[in-house]
């Protein structure tokens, strides 16, 4: 992080008993799953490290190792909820304030403009208040993939 800015992605882990669903979707060890905020698409979801690490390379072995597992296991909780035709994956971590190693899963519905397509998707993303997808829906969403992940017992279980 630059001087004097604070990790998003750590201030809210620093109080994950407390979270709403959608920020604690499903959780492990090494990684937790939340609703993006500030965005135009439902279901759009980030994969974050429970750790500040700012570079892929600094993933232990065993972040590592359970990486692609979640990636699939919220490819497919996202195709069986939201009836997307496939699910997007991408790694920046470059917005100020975000420099913490996130995914993005991101379902891409058979509907969805060409012009918003592969990177363009990023165009929902900062939709403010207006467009945003609201908490409520969010949050219930998040008790749906939560479900769809196996987590019997709703969001924040692995």
């Amino acid at each position: 992080m630059t001087e004097g800015q604070e990790c998003y992605a750590c201030a809210r882990e620093a109080g994950f008993a407390g979270l709403p669903p959608r920020e604690r979707i499903a959780a492990d060890a090494h990684w937790r799953v939340v609703h993006a905020v500030d965005c135009a698409l439902p279901g759009w979801l980030v994969l974050l490290p429970r750790r500040h690490l700012e570079s892929l390379a600094e993933l232990t072995d065993a972040e590592a190792a359970s990486l692609g597992v979640w990636q699939v296991r919220l490819a497919r909780a996202l195709e069986a909820v939201t009836g997307c035709a496939k699910a997007y994956v991408a790694q920046f971590g470059e917005a100020a304030g975000f420099a913490h190693v996130h995914f993005h899963v991101v379902p891409r519905d058979a509907g969805l403009p060409v012009e918003l397509r592969g990177p363009r998707v990023f165009g929902l993303l900062k939709a403010g208040a207006a467009d945003a997808v609201p908490a409520d829906r969010m949050d219930e969403l998040a008790v749906r993939i939560a479900a769809a992940l196996g987590a019997p017992d709703g969001p924040g279980r692995p």
